[in-house]
């Protein structure tokens, strides 16, 4: 292989660049609609062009002026999947991917001819069915077949690559004039989960780190408190701190969001591996505005305490309400959450910590305040340890 460039499509805050990157791949350049994101990508990869626009508007000429002039080894990205159509939506299937993004992201391929691919999704997509009964998957691969790509598909756990979370993963590799003898890394490390451990042991690999492994050595918060940049107050305890602290001078995005007094009592009495609906009347969340009427809902994946001894369950998008810190009284910072997903300290997200509701700006015609804040972009991304893992793998069989 003579070029190492590669192209990131839907590239979010970059946890699939960094990856890349750290595999010895060259990240030439991105394309992310999110203003903040583009930041946050700009900031941390100085060197790649990235270029803030929605993809659906590069037209094949585009293309082609933009990212032809140099030879790419590799395109990668993770385009949402969901029904996506203009007009005509009731004549069409709104499960078939070929009415979403995934189009869009076939199309540079069949334009820039890159050496492989690499698309990722949520594994849910291996269960879709369209109208006519065909499964979305076999579409999608059907599609990257004709562009004349060896493609495979697999489901990766990210705790069994380093990454102190439980996230499966679907990605789909393909590779030009030839194929793969082993498309997908082999596993480096077994669950530190206990519920796992007779399905995943192996005593030839190292457990995976735990929740506490990951975050343990950052500073101590209390609802509210906390300022950019700030210093460590203790050495790294654990090979996976040493990882992430390697190359940083200070600890960024490490802000506790602010409670009230009734949260903060509220998640005093949340036990690790409860979570919101399990408190004392006295304690659960009332309806807004009704002064003290108690809320009849009660959602169970809302501030849930995890274990420190396990891996983090899903960091998701909504990680700032979903998580409550196994022993702090407050959810994780944008730090905790990036520790969780691999991104090394030195990475720095920019934007707001948390942004209004998406719907509400919709609703009030605020379109132009919509952004992905930094726990939408850190629980947006793939693990840079995963994205590391598969690029490696690549490498060696280029």
């Amino acid at each position: 292989m003579t070029s190492k460039k590669i192209l990131d499509l839907f590239a979010g805050a970059g946890g699939m660049s960094l990856g890349f990157e750290q595999a010895g791949f060259k990240v030439q350049a991105a394309i992310e609609l999110d203003s903040w994101a583009c930041d946050t990508m700009r900031l941390n990869n100085p060197d790649c062009n990235v270029v803030q626009r929605d993809v659906t508007s590069i037209s094949d000429v585009e293309i082609k002026q933009l990212f032809g002039k140099f030879r790419l080894a590799g395109i990668v990205g993770g385009p949402p999947c969901q029904g996506f159509s203009h007009s005509n939506v009731t004549k069409r299937d709104p499960h078939d991917p070929r009415n979403s993004l995934f189009q869009h992201f076939a199309r540079f391929i069949k334009v820039l001819h890159p050496d492989f691919f690499v698309m990722e999704n949520v594994p849910g997509l291996l269960k879709t069915k369209l109208a006519d009964k065909r499964s979305a998957i076999s579409v999608i691969l059907e599609e990257f077949e004709s562009l004349r790509y060896h493609v495979a598909h697999s489901v990766l756990r990210a705790e069994e690559f380093g990454v102190p979370q439980i996230r499966e993963r679907l990605f789909i590799v393909g590779v030009r004039n030839g194929k793969f003898a082993n498309p997908f890394p082999q596993r480096s490390h077994s669950s530190s989960d206990p519920s796992q451990s007779a399905l995943f042991a192996d005593i030839s690999l190292v457990s995976g780190p735990t929740l506490w492994d990951a975050i343990s050595d950052l500073p101590p918060l209390d609802a509210g408190e906390g300022i950019d940049p700030s210093e460590y107050k203790d050495g790294a305890g654990t090979d996976y701190q040493r990882e992430m602290r390697d190359r940083s001078t200070a600890v960024r995005n490490h802000i506790a969001m602010r409670h009230s007094r009734r949260v903060v009592e509220r998640f005093k009495h949340i036990e690790i591996g409860q979570s919101q609906s399990d408190v004392a009347e006295c304690h659960a969340p009332r309806v807004r505005s009704k002064g003290e009427l108690v809320s009849s809902k009660r959602y169970d994946q809302n501030n849930r305490r995890l274990s420190p001894d396990r891996p983090s369950h899903t960091i998701p998008a909504s990680f700032y309400a979903n998580f409550v810190h196994p022993f702090q009284h407050r959810n994780f910072t944008p730090r905790e959450g990036a520790r969780i997903q691999s991104f090394p300290d030195w990475y720095v997200f920019c934007g707001k910590p948390t942004v209004v509701s998406q719907k509400l700006l919709s609703r009030e015609g605020r379109s132009s305040e919509k952004h992905l804040c930094q726990y939408v972009q850190i629980g947006n991304a793939v693990p840079p340890k995963l994205a590391q893992a598969i690029a490696a793998n690549i490498a060696r069989q280029l």
